[in-house]
């Protein structure tokens, strides 16, 4: 399945999905799961260390933990429409979630390591789908979106994030 066979566009996520070529999902999902183990991001976020490009804002190793528990929930997701399950899922507070972590005591390897096995899962996940299950929808976040749509979240919000750090993080290195 390609981004094109998204049938329904939905708004917010559509700001990742757009970011993905119109390539096999199962292609995106592994193309993107080394992302940040390239050597020459993973130096950068070495040198980058705990630093902020203002006050308030996340850490690298906040914004891989935030990709992490993202990768879950829309996981979860996935699987709950896949399987066609109509309850209306919630989103959740990623504010909430950054400030009740540990992710700033842990080390960047073991940080990209979970990214890694949690990402392995999810293509586990999404290669057993088939194409019916593919198009089935839930409502998450007060909208309708399908499996489909939310496997290209997870292909384009680590770009997302990965622009991010390169515009307002890396410069400070």
């Amino acid at each position: 399945m390609k981004r094109s066979d998204i049938q329904h566009m939905p708004q917010f996520f559509d700001r990742y999905i757009l970011l993905v070529d119109d390539i096999d999902i199962i292609d995106g999902l592994e193309a993107t799961a080394g992302l940040y183990h390239a050597p020459e991001i993973k130096e950068k976020l070495e040198a980058l260390g705990d630093q902020v490009y203002a006050p308030g804002k996340w850490t690298a190793k906040d914004i891989i933990q935030h990709l992490i528990d993202n990768e879950r929930i829309m996981s979860y997701r996935a699987m709950r429409f896949a399987r066609n399950d109509k309850t209306s899922l919630p989103g959740y507070d990623e504010e909430l979630f950054g400030a009740n972590t540990t992710a700033n005591q842990r080390t960047l390897d073991d940080l990209l390591d979970e990214f890694a096995v949690v990402r392995q899962s999810t293509i586990a996940l999404f290669k057993s789908f088939s194409d019916e299950m593919f198009h089935r929808s839930g409502v998450s976040f007060n909208q309708q979106i399908s499996p489909l749509a939310l496997g290209f979240v997870l292909i384009g919000h680590p770009i997302h994030h990965l622009r991010v750090l390169e515009e307002r993080y890396f410069p400070l290195i």
